[in-house]
């Protein structure tokens, strides 16, 4: 998301999105109970978020059983494995909110989680993308057209160091430039891009999909089922 004006994230990102309140929602569109605990209505870099993942398997469980899903608690924003420190961690999130899908399975940054198959799915009501049209960066909420929440393409990682762990997540990301909505949004003369939104019939299919067929679900989604409407100042 551009995010000159809007807390100081640039570039080609989606760095803010608004999480799914509401908590019936979370066992009707992802299959999964809502959260125990309470969190931000707006997700930034760093903040705490919820995804949906597969749960790790019972030791002695059928190996051909059905993976269930459970929703985990992470830090928006990616931590590799290779990260040095805690310190160092804190540094790098900021700039990992994004995964390109072009490239994720080659990125020292998030490669071997890709390759471990640890998939997951972001709930959000809408993520803001900024229109520079006017010459000034006007915020605009993204939302689906029937108002049900949206389930993004994410992978996610678990880092521990020296008595430290952090759990985190990433947003996909494709290509918008001939996206009907999405190319109007982000600075002119960058490459638009915009989160990976499944559809639900594709859940199930993302999480446990083998990774060479993972790439399938890198597209974007259709500009007729997506409104945008700008932020009101408050």
């Amino acid at each position: 998301m551009q995010c000159f004006g809007a807390g100081g994230y640039h570039g080609r990102m989606t760095a803010h999105f608004e999480s799914v309140q509401n908590a019936a929602m979370y066992p009707d569109a992802f299959d999964v109970a809502a959260p125990e605990i309470a969190f931000e209505r707006d997700l930034w870099p760093r903040k705490l978020g919820v995804f949906v993942r597969n749960a790790p398997a019972a030791e002695g469980a059928d190996p051909d059983a059905k993976p269930v899903r459970e929703l985990a608690v992470g830090q928006f924003g990616f931590v590799p494995q290779w990260v040095k420190s805690a310190s160092d961690a804190k540094l790098r999130s900021t700039k990992m909110v994004n995964a390109r899908s072009e490239t994720v399975t080659t990125s020292n940054n998030f490669r071997d989680a890709w390759l471990a198959g640890q998939r997951c799915i972001v709930p959000m009501m809408a993520f803001f993308e900024d229109d520079w049209r006017s010459g000034k960066a006007v915020p605009t909420r993204i939302t689906r057209v029937d108002g049900k929440p949206m389930g993004v393409a994410g992978i996610w990682e678990r880092w521990a160091k020296d008595g430290t762990e952090i759990i985190s997540f990433t947003l996909l990301t494709v290509n918008a430039n001939s996206h009907a909505l999405l190319h109007r949004y982000q600075q002119n003369g960058n490459e638009k891009r915009m989160p990976v939104i499944l559809g639900e019939g594709a859940y199930d299919a993302w999480l446990n999909t083998k990774a060479e067929k993972a790439r399938e679900f890198m597209r974007a989604y259709s500009a007729n089922l997506l409104t945008a409407n700008p932020v009101e100042k408050k």
